[in-house]
């Protein structure tokens, strides 16, 4: 079985090729396919059709796309969309032509509307406006999902698609600027620590609250999703509403989140939360029921995750400066 992982460099791709190099430690039969970017532009439909005729692909799995946090999203929209739109649209129609058996498509928690029922179930989608901070990223992924089902529907294709909550792990951005909350929070309090600075600056009011999902829960989620019968699948789901919410089931506002990583890297100073900055979303629980139905469960609890992730960051502090 001749597995291509789009995006095996980043955080999610990387989770997902560990945990298919476990499975193919005792199942000879899984080969894993990656490349890098100097290897195959995911965005160049002709390269993308090359490497398609070139490799034997049973399965395709879409970890690769252009992801940040608020003050990415932001500033750089037309490369979100742009970017997004390119990489999903070349692998899933090249999957299509070349008559790959099976597609995972990855997508996130923005595609629902920023006012939506909590926690968000997938009929939740398309109901209501979008969080403008990244909506451009939020419309491709939407794209996406549709365009799996659409070839679902027209070529009788097994095209799934999984919506993770926020993620955090091992290879995750820590850069200050443009990565997500969890990360960044880590390197803010790690740095002021260790300068043993009086206090830290958190964007926002810290009253908002954020799901969380450690990535080799993520892995595992999407994996079981790419594993589980055609027929328990599509008796959970519905041909135009055939996406599947992976989350851990629990929230917890930044303030206490900000709270939590100041203990975990142990820093003494006050936190202060700036309200003149963007919140975002208000809540963002996930409702993963469809996949629990379907027999799946995280595993790390939150805490014991962040731990982790700090001691894997002070190991690889130097990519990040």
């Amino acid at each position: 079985m001749n597995i291509f992982v789009a995006g095996h460099r980043g955080m999610v791709g990387s989770a997902i090729v560990r945990s298919l190099a476990h499975s193919s430690r005792s199942n000879d039969q899984i080969n894993i396919i990656t490349k890098n970017r100097a290897e195959l532009d995911l965005t160049n439909q002709e390269e993308v059709k090359s490497f398609f005729n070139e490799s034997k692909i049973d399965i395709v799995i879409i970890a690769a796309a252009k992801v940040g946090g608020i003050y990415a999203n932001n500033n750089y929209p037309a490369e979100f969309i742009f970017q997004n739109l390119s990489i999903q649209t070349n692998l899933i129609h090249q999957s299509y032509v070349s008559g790959i058996k099976k597609l995972i498509f990855l997508g996130s928690s923005c595609i629902y509307p920023r006012e939506a029922t909590q926690p968000i179930n997938e009929k939740d989608l398309l109901t209501g406006t979008l969080e403008p901070t990244n909506e451009p990223y939020a419309i491709a992924k939407i794209a996406g999902i549709k365009m799996c089902e659409s070839y679902n529907r027209q070529y009788d294709c097994d095209f799934r698609s999984i919506m993770p909550t926020n993620l955090y792990g091992e290879g995750d951005n820590f850069h200050l600027k443009n990565s997500h909350v969890l990360p960044a929070l880590i390197r803010k309090f790690h740095e002021a620590s260790f300068n043993n600075d009086r206090e830290v600056a958190v964007w926002g009011s810290g009253n908002v609250y954020r799901e969380f999902l450690h990535v080799d829960d993520m892995a595992s989620a999407t994996l079981f999703l790419m594993n589980v019968n055609k027929e328990l699948y599509m008796k959970h789901t519905e041909p135009m509403l055939s996406h599947v919410n992976a989350g851990s089931g629990l929230e917890i506002s930044i303030k206490n989140l900000a709270t939590l990583i100041g203990e975990i890297t142990n820093f003494k100073g006050d936190i202060i939360f700036d309200s003149s900055k963007p919140d975002g979303t208000p809540r963002k629980l996930m409702d993963s029921s469809t996949i629990r139905d379907m027999g799946w469960s995280p595993s790390i609890e939150l805490r014991a995750g962040i731990e982790s992730t700090y001691e894997w960051f002070k190991l690889n502090k130097s990519l990040f400066d």
